[in-house]
């Protein structure tokens, strides 16, 4: 009655997990500078639950959400043309963890800074969260 629970040994990250993270961000990143609405969806879980904090006009803050079929339609419309950073910064990856399924990144590119959290499906694996913000802490609209 009294054991304790413990968590089943999670074996090391492989390379090929890694590679295969590096690639989900990579179709998340250039699937939203080139307009590749396919790149988008094959990046994100249909769950996605993406977030910012903005600030609006008024100067308040608000939390702005979007979903994955936003994000893909927002790829699809051209969004995020002319966002792409200048070479040689590209996109930078830094995974932050991997235990089983699951992985935590730090991403910088650009205009962007996000922590995204990823999951690995039967269909490889995607991305479920992010938080994001302007690289410069203000965007366009400051």
């Amino acid at each position: 009655m009294n054991e304790r629970w413990q968590a089943p040994v999670t074996p090391a990250p492989s390379d090929d997990d890694r590679e295969a993270i590096e690639r989900t961000i990579l179709d998340y990143y250039e699937g939203w500078y080139t307009a590749d609405p396919d790149r988008m969806a094959r990046a994100l879980h249909p769950n996605l639950a993406k977030r910012s904090i903005a600030q609006d006009r008024d100067r308040t803050e608000a939390v702005d959400e979007d979903t994955a079929q936003g994000m893909i339609d927002f790829t699809r419309e051209g969004h995020g043309r002319g966002r792409a950073p200048a070479a040689p910064d590209g996109v930078r990856i830094s995974i932050t963890d991997i235990s089983g399924r699951m992985a935590s990144t730090t991403v910088e590119s650009g205009p962007y800074f996000e922590y995204l959290h990823l999951w690995k499906t039967p269909d490889g694996w995607r991305i479920v969260n992010a938080l994001w913000k302007w690289a410069d802490g203000r965007g366009p609209r400051a």
